[in-house]
């Protein structure tokens, strides 16, 4: 497996399992919304994604990194907001990959944390980051609200 950072050129190779991703997440299939969502975070500079390829050179998944601050530090940090494997690239090691390259790009970035969320169904990505050495927050109690045009 080898990942690397993504460029405006592997928007259409990212799309569909960013758009599988969303899926996961429980929204309805849109490859064309994927793929314009993809091109612009890439075009703009706005996320770093890196792109897992097996030895085959088939797209086996991805991470997307947005940076951010944190008040509280007074520093630059990362939230990895998505990390997605195909079905058939799982137990290979590239999501396993894709963090650790996730965390040595935050290093090189000069970023003092990185954060993530998961469903708390997906019991496997989290024994994954625990044995990682990301903790689960108990101080903080995450909230979001929907805000209507």
């Amino acid at each position: 497996m080898h990942i690397r950072t993504a460029a405006l050129a592997d928007a259409d190779t990212i799309a569909p399992l960013f758009d599988a991703y969303r899926q996961f997440y429980g929204q309805a299939p849109d490859l064309a919304g994927a793929r314009q969502f993809i091109t612009g975070r890439l075009a703009s500079e706005e996320s770093v994604v890196l792109l897992a390829v097996d030895n085959a050179g088939k797209a086996a998944g991805f991470c997307q990194l947005y940076p951010t601050f944190c008040s509280v530090e007074a520093a630059p940090i990362y939230t990895l907001y998505d990390l997605y494997v195909s079905p058939q690239a799982r137990r290979t090691g590239a999501g396993r990959g894709l963090l650790l390259a996730a965390h040595a790009t935050a290093q090189a970035h000069g970023k003092v944390r990185m954060d993530l969320t998961t469903a708390h169904t997906n019991t496997a990505a989290q024994a994954l980051y625990e044995s990682l050495g990301w903790t689960l927050d108990t101080v903080f109690r995450a909230y979001s609200k929907r805000v209507e045009a």
